[in-house]
């Protein structure tokens, strides 16, 4: 398991070649901490110049807990799995390995994209995805996220300081959905969350990400 640095992290390349270049970053799996506090390092001390990122990753097991986030909506029983109050929005997910991160450090005023664009955009960016799978989901106006059918498959929470985003979507791949059923997932008590591998895609997290990676560059030109 890799420790990351407060600092910029290592392994990436270009999405593509206009100004508006993603450089696309693979970390494994890393700590949730240190990864929260290298996004704020990293958007504390970004220019004009600073070139968007995305960061794709995994976490060991972790719940995180946004800044709205209710006592009411966690665990309910004593967990041996971590909690982390952080600064993005939203209430209380859960992350383990098996699942998908992709963190979206960009300059929004750049891209002169808005934070509600910005969550349909990495919503479409999964549906796409899932479309090249044969499956067919969809997002929700009342609860951001993506569905296949009833159930939830990935989630979405950003940061949004000095017009610039960190944080950003959580695809469920082929993971332990177990601490799921502990929480009332991103608030709402009951709902369902399934994964790629429930619906019969043999698939591992660094293929879906290069992949997912694409879809984002793509409607993020």
């Amino acid at each position: 398991m890799r420790q990351l640095a407060a600092g910029v992290p290592h392994q990436g390349h270009a999405a593509n070649t206009h100004e508006q270049a993603l450089l696309v970053r693979r970390l494994g799996v890393v700590e949730y901490e240190p990864t929260w506090r290298a996004m704020q390092s990293f958007t504390a001390a970004r220019t004009a110049a600073t070139a968007d990122e995305i960061w794709l990753l995994q976490h060991p097991p972790v719940y995180t807990l946004g800044v709205a986030g209710r006592a009411a909506h966690l665990p309910r029983a004593a967990s041996a799995v971590p909690i982390v109050r952080i600064d993005r929005g939203g209430q209380i997910t859960y992350h383990g390995p098996g699942q998908l991160i992709a963190y979206l450090l960009l300059d929004m005023k750049r891209r002169g994209i808005t934070v509600r664009p910005l969550v349909r955009c990495m919503e479409q960016a999964v549906i796409d995805l899932l479309a090249e799978y044969g499956i067919s989901a969809g997002g929700r106006v009342e609860a951001p996220g993506v569905y296949v059918g009833q159930a939830k498959i990935a989630a979405v929470g950003l940061r949004i300081t000095r017009g610039c985003s960190y944080h950003g979507l959580a695809l469920n791949v082929d993971m332990d959905l177990s601490p799921f059923l502990a929480i009332d997932p991103c608030g709402y008590p009951g709902l369902a969350v399934t994964q790629l591998s429930d619906l019969g895609m043999t698939e591992t997290p660094e293929h879906a990400g290069e992949k997912l990676a694409r879809h984002l560059a793509r409607l993020l030109a």
